[in-house]
């Protein structure tokens, strides 16, 4: 069942593909009315789903002539972005950076639903069986799976 989040997401991402420029500027308060709701739900789905880690910038101006701007950011082809994204992960990684990261993969076809699902699990069941540094764990987990996903499609 898809929530409102969903829908929103969807909204913008529909909006961006029939862009012509890869960007769309819209504005939070009329995105509130349009779906009914307030508009902190739209700064949500922005802020959870539309992330640099996910491929996006995010521009906000408010006030009375406030807009959102959102695009995506340039990175040449997706095989070459997942390797940096890849050698970008740090010594640690939280568990919001990681999903960050694996839905971006999953939109741009580096990982597939499967993978994505696969991944999860593994990092969970490894990362709940330690009390401390589960970040340290989840960063080489993530880092080993995807060089192995990305070295098998090279």
């Amino acid at each position: 069942m898809s929530t409102l989040s969903d829908h929103i997401e969807a909204y913008i991402k529909r909006m961006l593909r029939s862009s012509h420029d890869n960007s769309v500027e819209l504005s939070r308060a009329q995105m509130a009315d349009d779906f009914s709701c307030v508009p902190s739900q739209i700064n949500y789905v922005l802020s959870t789903r539309f992330t640099l880690e996910r491929g996006y910038i995010v521009e906000s101006r408010r006030g009375g002539g406030g807009y959102i701007r959102i695009g995506h950011v340039p990175v040449g082809d997706d095989q070459t972005h997942a390797v940096r994204v890849l050698q970008s992960i740090g010594s640690e990684l939280s568990e919001k950076q990681m999903e960050n990261i694996l839905v971006y993969l999953k939109d741009h076809h580096v990982i597939s639903p499967q993978q994505l699902q696969l991944i999860r699990g593994i990092v969970q069941q490894e990362v709940g069986r330690i009390n401390q540094g589960r970040d340290v764990v989840r960063a080489s987990v993530i880092r080993s799976l995807l060089f192995f996903i990305i070295e098998s499609k090279c």
